[in-house]
This record gives structure tokens, C-alpha cells and sequence, in this order.
């Protein structure tokens, strides 16, 4: 059933508990967990208003070239045992840095090698070429956000396009691969705009939904957007998200810290079945322990 934005505009707007009975429909009892590596950070050459690691503010941040391997399949091993069955790798910047893409491609290689474990990258725009060679090592899954809907796009980043981003999540289906495709909540959108973008990741069709919420970072221009969007507006949202896109794996990523225990325990009852457990890219989480209490509590499996 394909669902329009008045509809979904309507359903926004319930009383917050019949929002959520409607999404728990679509969600099952299975959580899945993920986990990263941050490959390659700092630097970044495009202007995105809430990054840390972009080069035209000064955030302070560590930055450093591509990791080795031996790290990357350290901290894979490390995710295993977390139960994550997912690993990415993910790096700075706006396309692959020719210069490191060969050196990505053995890191894919790696984490294919580790049992129970399926590739994950979040390295950039991709041309065809990259997208085709990152198919043929066995990439399972590549990681592209939209970040916010086509209409707000401009007002978050300039040096690069929405349809930028789309075009490499097409290219990332050509060559079959998985697609993990998401957001950023808190950046100033509309509650129009966050049905928007519903509705365009229901036409991109990902297996997975990350779910961000900014997390502000000083001297960046998002820096004071704190009260862009409050727990419950969070709640709505990833509820319109799951009933928008049923078959897609919502998953809680970074930011979800500015949820309370409660809220968290709830939207996993409701709407949200994934988890990137551990640390993300400048940003804390929680103890992958924590999430694996969290889960059995609630009565849901963790899946391999």
C-alpha cells in the first residue's frame, strides 16, 4: 500500500500512543546489531553545517589518514563480540580518496573473512567504476545517507546535491549490493519535511534506516540547534519512517543519547529494529552490554 503525504501528515499528528500502536504493526521481535570503524577522519572538503570532521569550521578534532588493516580487523573481532552482525568501514570525505580505495577494498576483504560478520562501507559519493569494483570484492551493504529531504538539502550542505546522494544510492542497487540509507533529525526541518523525506526513502527503497539526531558540535553552524526537535517530535518521526518504509530495518544511530531510557525502550517496541552498538564517528554511545540488557528486557532476539 502506497501511503501519500496528507495521509501521513494526519497520522503525524495523533494522540503520540495511537501513533506508535499503528507503527508496532509493522515491527518484529528481532533487533539487529551493527558496529563501525571511523577509517579516516577530519579533513572533509564539503561544508555540511553539522560535522565535526568538515574543514571549513574549526572544530578542533583529531584528524588522521586511513587506518591499517590490522586495526580495522581489531576492531571488527571487538564488534563480533558485541554481537554485531554487521562491521563498517567508514571514512572523511566527499568521494573515495583514490589513493586509499585499494587499500579499502583489502579492509572489505577482511571483514568478509571473520564469520558471522557482513561488510558494511560508508566511504563517500561513489562514480561507477567504485561502485562496480566494491560489488565484485563482496561488499554486502554500503551506507549513503540522504540526511534530511530534497526541499531542506540546501540549507544544510552546498558543496555537493541531494541528487548527488541519490545517484549513489542507485548506483549501489545496480550493483547489488544492500543499501543502508538515512537521516539526520534536529537540523531545522519541518515537520512537513520530515514526512518529505518518508516518502523519498520510501521511493529509494533501503533495506536500512539509520536514524540520527543531531547531536550539536561547537563552531559548527548547527552549533545552537538544541531545540530543533524534542523527544516526542523524535518519537513521531521514526514512527511516520516505519510506517512509510515496513520492510526497511529502522536502526537507532548517532544522537540517540538525547532520548531518555524510556523513550528509547519504547521506540524499540514501536518502530525501531536495528542498533549501531559502541561508539560512532566524533560522538559517544552507549556500552554495547547496555543494549544487550536493553534488548532481552524487552523481550526481543538479537539476530546473527
Amino acid at each position: 500500500m502506497k501511503i501519500d503525504k496528507d495521509e501521513l501528515l494526519r497520522l503525524y499528528n495523533l494522540e503520540l500512543d495511537e501513533l506508535l500502536s499503528i507503527s508496532s504493526k509493522y515491527v518484529s521481535d528481532n533487533v539487529e546489531f551493527c558496529s563501525l570503524i571511523n577509517a579516516r577522519n577530519g579533513k572533509c572538503s564539503q561544508n555540511c553545517k553539522y560535522c565535526a570532521q568538515s574543514s571549513h569550521y574549526c572544530t578542533n578534532i583529531e584528524s588522521y589518514p586511513l587506518v591499517d588493516i590490522d586495526e580495522v580487523k581489531k576492531v571488527a573481532q571487538e564488534a563480533k563480540s558485541h554481537l554485531a552482525s554487521r562491521f563498517a568501514i567508514v571514512t572523511s570525505g566527499k568521494t573515495p580518496d583514490e589513493s586509499d580505495f585499494d587499500k579499502m577494498l583489502e579492509m572489505i576483504k577482511e571483514v568478509n573473512k571473520i564469520d558471522g560478520l557482513k561488510s558494511c562501507a560508508s566511504i563517500g559519493i561513489l562514480n561507477e567504476e567504485q561502485a562496480q569494483r566494491l560489488s565484485q570484492v563482496g561488499l554486502k551493504r554500503f551506507h549513503h545517507n540522504i540526511n534530511t529531504s530534497k526541499s531542506y538539502y540546501p540549507e544544510v550542505c552546498t558543496t555537493h546535491s541531494w541528487d548527488d546522494r541519490l545517484n549513489t544510492c542507485k548506483l549501489v542497487k545496480k550493483y547489488g549490493m544492500e543499501l543502508c540509507c538515512g537521516v539526520i533529525l534536529g537540523m531545522g526541518e519541518s515537520v512537513e519535511q520530515r514526512v518529505e523525506m518518508a516518502l523519498e526513502l520510501a521511493e529509494i527503497q533501503p533495506d536500512s534506516i539509520p536514524i540520527n539526531i543531531l547531536m550539536p558540535i561547537p563552531e559548527t553552524p548547527f552549533e545552537n540547534y538544541f531545540d530543533k526537535i524534542d523527544e516526542e517530535n523524535i518519537l513521531r518521526t521514526l514512527a511516520i519512517f516505519k510506517i512509510a518504509n515496513p520492510k526497511s530495518v529502522l536502526r537507532f544511530c548517532g544522537g540517540r543519547m538525547r532520548l531518555s531510557e524510556e523513550n528509547q525502550e519504547k521506540a524499540l517496541k514501536t518502530c525501531v529494529e536495528g542498533i549501531m552498538v559502541g561508539n560512532y564517528l566524533t560522538t559517544v554511545g552507549k556500552a554495547p552490554q547496555e543494549d544487550i540488557e536493553t534488548v532481552s528486557k524487552l523481550g526481543k532476539t538479537i539476530i546473527h
